[in-house]
């Protein structure tokens, strides 16, 4: 005879006196507690860490609630504290390509100084040049070349006049250098008009006088022009070496501090010498009142537009700028970062434009940088199903990580379209190690559709759900708790409040030996029982603080239960919790709306017949069962036919249904109260209805486990409370479900008064001699049951059924819930 359970195995409770102080504010924080509790984890994100190879990536496993990223961080963020900040990054113009901005390393910090010092001095530059060029010593000096020049070139005019007079001829020079000659007659010059009379022959003397003359004066010319090319060139030398002087008093302190940076010092000397050839541009945008000129064809600058200082940006400026790409300055240790929107511009960095009047421009101070480049040196940490959603930040990284490089480019690069004009920022060395958090089913399904993820990430770090209950794992967990309590800067907890989160931990876990490793889950419970304690006005959360809270949850999430509840009062669903009936079972399901799981009873109904049509499943035929379900109904054939079909035909026609079922049904776990339905059709002996079951079957008839047994249970008790305890009610599961009850202290009280019963049954006929109330019965050594118990009018039944169905006659036979079918054939 099958014993109902004691209360004490209902529950496990934890001893306050377990826990070694007062309150929470004793306990102290144990910092190996992560480690403890998820070694293969904790074992995988150690791997990671001590191989520097890119491929050795990790992809960290596990459900929601796990707390998976605070996991990582927990691990990460003392490893990343020892190490050293990484270098700032920066991009410069390159002036041997404009289009390919060259990428700098600097030591952390840097950067920032470096962007400031190089603004400063470029903006004195910019303003003292001018002034330079205003300044009496350097008028002095290119008055004196003037003068030398003038000097030279009214030599040269005075020497071309006279070998004209000496030829006969005028010479006269406009305003714009050209040359005219003009006949002399009697020492008066001869104009056009009286040329054109003079006698032909004489008109043809002076014009080959006048040309052989002109050719003659075109050497003089010449002459003046190399002079004049001459000035130029020494103008601009008085203007390089004016130039100069500012030059080095202005960028001798960045060659000081920054010179040490060989790319940094090579890109000093090309801004200096970019602004020695372009020192009339920039006299004119620096002097006062002064503008850039336009800029020529081809010109990468921003033609036509304006900058935060009101100045043209047309001007060779921007070239000077530093983009601080990665700034460093603030960065103690490694930095780890957590990516939680990584679209492909905040994962991959992208290169901004900006638009004027519809035209758009770019240049290497809009190169921007993205989590993976500022996560340079250290650690990121992405979730996998944000990551999936944008496909191109997917594929970035995987290049990324295959190249080693991380390029900033346009993610429409090498569609199937026109491509802009853009630049091509030096790629960055990646120096990164991925830590991105997803799903078991997520890891699989990269690991099977996608070769690099394997290849790309080849650590798997597993977290698990539960951990063994032990006076250890115990301490770990209240250490744990108490941290949460800390970093929350909740209330203290008391004794007895640490004691009821263990055990809210095997609730959650389902098994009273385990507990659940949802930190998450325990700490919103915590959170809001602290804040009815604060509410209350007490120091300390207890014990009913945080039953409150669980009772105040469910509360908020309860509404559609109580629906249901609601129409079990007014018997809308048929389900009784007493008397007794034939072919019929209270089954038992777990509904899941939103958050809340709550059991609900269903009715279980089953009529048999003479025929060859075999038990049918309504629930398949009406393409409401799951493939699951059917295979339990499939199961239920088979244990009929080893058990009763031994020495004659297995021949009747029945069915099997949920009663008010108009949802899909899907899971076996209704597999055992549909047999039980069955058998007590078959045998024409009533159930009694004050119980329910709950346990999948196996062929051999032995009752398996479920889940949701705690739900199901109290979905049971709440109906039978509801209508009133007669001390006769209660639930059978399989025995193998024992220890995964942790039901509340009302069933718990109910059990203990002897109001409600649970049974744990391991087989088919322990359930059926519980629910009938007839042994089942054992085969004997001549094949038969024994007479009188319930297998052996089952046995009997069938033997009718068979018979019946294999006469030739029209017959009528009795169904097992009296309702009478012609079922000849």
């Amino acid at each position: 005879m099958t014993i109902p359970l004691s209360p004490s195995r209902l529950r496990t409770a934890c001893d306050p006196a377990s826990i070694q102080a007062q309150d929470s504010r004793d306990i102290p924080d144990d910092p190996e507690a992560l480690a403890k509790i998820q070694p293969r984890a904790h074992s995988a994100m150690e791997m990671a860490l001590a191989i520097k190879s890119r491929e050795y990536n990790v992809y960290l496993a596990g459900d929601p609630h796990l707390g998976r990223t605070y996991f990582a961080r927990c691990f990460l963020d003392p490893a990343a504290a020892g190490g050293s900040p990484p270098p700032d990054l920066i991009y410069v113009h390159n002036f041997e390509d404009p289009d390919r901005p060259r990428i700098i390393r600097l030591p952390a910090g840097q950067g920032r100084r470096l962007k400031l010092a190089m603004a400063k001095a470029v903006a004195d530059v910019r303003d003292e040049i001018p002034v330079h060029f205003e300044r009496e010593a350097y008028l002095a000096k290119r008055q004196t070349l003037l003068r030398g020049f003038n000097t030279g070139r009214d030599e040269l005019y005075a020497d071309m006049e006279v070998r004209a007079k000496d030829e006969g001829f005028s010479l006269a020079l406009d305003d714009q250098g050209a040359l005219t000659l003009y006949p002399l007659l009697e020492g008066k010059v001869v104009s056009d008009e009286e040329f054109e009379h003079l006698d032909p022959d004489l008109k043809k003397e002076l014009k080959g006088r006048g040309d052989r003359l002109l050719e003659e004066m075109g050497e003089y010319l010449r002459r003046i022009t190399r002079e004049e090319k001459g000035l130029r060139d020494q103008e601009k030398s008085l203007d390089r070496e004016t130039a100069s002087e500012v030059l080095d008093a202005r960028l001798a302190p960045l060659f000081d501090e920054f010179g040490g940076n060989e790319a940094l010092s090579g890109h000093f000397k090309a801004v200096r010498e970019d602004i020695l050839d372009n020192l009339d541009a920039l006299a004119a945008a620096g002097g006062p009142g002064g503008s850039s000129p336009p800029s020529p064809p081809g010109h990468g600058g921003h033609s036509g537009l304006s900058g935060p200082d009101g100045a043209p940006l047309d001007d060779i400026f921007y070239r000077y700028e530093i983009n601080l790409f990665v700034d460093n300055s603030q960065t103690t240790g490694a930095p780890v970062i957590v990516e939680d929107h990584p679209t492909y511009f905040n994962l991959m960095g992208c290169i901004e434009r900006e638009s004027e009047l519809g035209a758009l421009y770019t240049d290497f101070t809009l190169v921007k940088a993205g989590s993976l480049h500022r996560a340079g040196g250290g650690f990121l940490i992405v979730k996998v199903e944000d990551l999936v959603q944008n496909p191109t930040a997917w594929e970035g990284l995987l290049r990324a990580l295959r190249s080693g490089q991380a390029r900033v480019e346009d993610p429409s690069e090498g569609a199937e379209h026109a491509r802009t004009r853009t630049i091509e920022p030096e790629p960055v060395q990646l120096d990164v190690k991925i830590i991105l958090v997803g799903l078991d089913e997520t890891y699989e399904l990269l690991l099977y559709t996608d070769e690099r993820f394997q290849k790309l990430f080849k650590l798997k770090a597993h977290l698990q759900d539960t951990m063994r209950r032990t006076p250890e794992n115990t301490a770990i967990l209240v250490s744990l708790l108490c941290r949460v309590i800390r970093d929350a800067g909740l209330a203290p907890f008391s004794r007895d409040a640490l004691a009821a989160l263990v055990d809210h931990a095997s609730h959650l876990a389902e098994d009273q030996a385990k507990l659940s490793l949802k930190i998450p889950l325990l700490r919103e419970l915590m959170i809001e029982a602290e804040a009815l304690a604060r509410m209350a006005g007490a120091a300390c959360v207890e014990r009913g603080h945080l039953s409150r809270a669980v009772t105040a949850r469910d509360f908020r999430a309860d509404l559609f239960e109580e629906e249901y509840l609601a129409e079990y009062d007014r018997e809308m669903l048929k389900v009784a919790t007493s008397g007794m009936a034939v072919g019929r079972a209270n089954g038992l399901s777990v509904r899941m709306i939103g958050d809340h799981a709550f059991g609900l009873p269903h009715q279980i109904a089953c009529t048999v017949g003479v025929g060859h049509g075999g038990i049918m499943d309504l629930e398949r035929e009406a393409e409401l069962g799951g493939p699951i379900h059917t295979k339990g109904m499939m199961i239920l054939k088979s244990y009929l036919l080893g058990r009763f079909a031994q020495d004659k035909p297995l021949v009747l026609t029945g069915s099997l249904c949920f009663e008010q079922s108009y949802a899909e049904v899907e899971g076996d776990s209704a597999s055992g109260a549909e047999l039980a339905a069955l058998l007590s059709a078959l045998a024409e002996r009533p159930i009694r209805l004050c119980y329910a079951f709950t346990g999948a079957v196996s062929q051999s008839g032995a009752i398996l486990a479920v889940g949701g047994v705690n739900e199901k249970i109290e979905g049971f008790f709440a109906v039978c409370r509801r209508r009133g305890l007669t001390g006769e009610q209660g639930v059978l599961l399989p025995a193998d479900n024992v220890d995964n009850l942790m039901l509340p202290e009302e069933v718990v009280a109910a059990v203990a008064q002897g109001q409600f019963h649970i049974f744990p049954v391991r087989r088919i006929e322990e359930a059926m001699e519980i629910l009938t109330g007839i042994p089942a019965g054992k085969r004997g050594a001549d094949g038969s049951f024994p007479s009188g118990s319930l297998y052996g009018l089952v046995d009997e039944r069938l033997t009718r059924l068979a018979r019946l169905a294999l006469r030739p006659t029209r017959t009528t036979e009795w169904a097992g819930q009296g309702v009478c079918r012609d079922m000849g054939r």
